[in-house]
Formats: structure tokens, C-alpha cells, sequence
């Protein structure tokens, strides 16, 4: 399976949440989600996208490892089933 990057993130991401509330993330990956205007519902649809689209499922106990964009590509990368 294909490894996601933070350019497909955001993409995800921009879904789910109002235009002009967001703030692209690309150039900032280690902000917080919440200071770049992503709130936790969209954080929820986030992860349950990338649970159907790359099987990564990301438990609540490991919510507090991803907290910015970078810390989310890095953790479904480490955990994308092998082909």
C-alpha cells in the first residue's frame, strides 16, 4: 500500500473543515492540528479515512502521539500493511 504524505493529509483534511478556517500545514508540520484551525471533529474524520483508505487503525490511547501533521504521516507510515 502507498505511503501517505503530508501534501494528501492536508488534502484529506481540507474536507473536512471550512474554507478559510485552515491553514496549510506544509510549510508548518510540527503546529498543532488545533493551531492550524483543524478541530478535533475533523481530526476524527481524518482518522477514520485513513483507517479505510490505508488500514491504519489509530487507537485513542495513541491520540497524544498525534498531535501535528507530521506526527500522523509518520505514525500511519510506520504502520501501513505491507503489500
Amino acid at each position: 500500500m502507498q505511503r501517505i504524505t503530508l501534501r494528501e493529509l492536508e488534502g484529506i483534511m481540507r474536507q473536512y473543515v471550512w474554507e478559510g478556517d485552515w491553514q496549510s500545514f506544509e510549510a508548518a508540520p510540527d503546529l498543532a492540528f488545533d493551531a492550524l484551525g483543524y478541530d478535533s471533529l475533523a481530526q476524527l474524520e481524518t482518522h477514520t479515512r485513513i483507517r479505510r483508505e490505508y488500514g491504519v487503525v489509530i487507537p485513542e490511547a495513541d491520540l497524544e502521539r498525534v498531535l501535528t501533521p507530521r506526527n500522523l504521516v509518520d505514525f500511519v507510515n510506520a504502520r501501513i500493511p505491507a503489500a
